[in-house]
């Protein structure tokens, strides 16, 4: 195998219908997810914290072990926290991205079958009967008035 046959591969691969749709598909939902995490961080969340106290949720954590400190002020080990102020934030997030995402499906398949059902549905005609089907018939009738 030369290298130009590699290469023609790959490229029949990568241009493949499939594989570019996928592509769009990645950069488009990089491009919604940071509009969800907006949404979350900077609509949804400030009046959330209100309602529970003012509580920032990415602050939260559970201290196991305190900084120790050196004379001089320097942190000589740092804490050993446990984050999960991090760990509901991210829950947060998906839970509003996966409910936009259900809503926005939702949406599409509406709009989908509204337009499928606003069009007239027209049945195809019956395929015409081939010529042996013709000739099968002819001799069935034949054949049903000798009796």
């Amino acid at each position: 195998m030369g290298k130009n046959s590699f290469f023609k591969d790959f490229k029949a691969f990568a241009m493949k219908g499939n594989v570019i749709d996928m592509a769009v598909g990645v950069i488009i939902g990089s491009a919604f997810g940071k509009i969800v995490s907006s949404l979350v961080t900077n609509i949804i969340m400030p009046p959330f914290g209100l309602l529970v106290g003012g509580v920032n949720f990415t602050d939260l954590k559970w201290v196991m072990k305190e900084a120790v400190y050196g004379t001089d002020g320097k942190e000589l080990t740092p804490a050993v926290t446990l984050e999960y102020g991090q760990f509901l934030q991210a829950t947060f997030d998906f839970l509003i991205i996966a409910f936009s995402i259900f809503l926005f499906i939702r949406l599409l398949n509406r709009l989908t079958t509204k337009r499928k059902s606003d069009e007239p549905s027209v049945q195809p005609a019956p395929p015409a009967p081939s010529k042996e089907e013709l000739l099968l018939t002819e001799i069935r009738d034949l054949l049903k008035e000798r009796k």
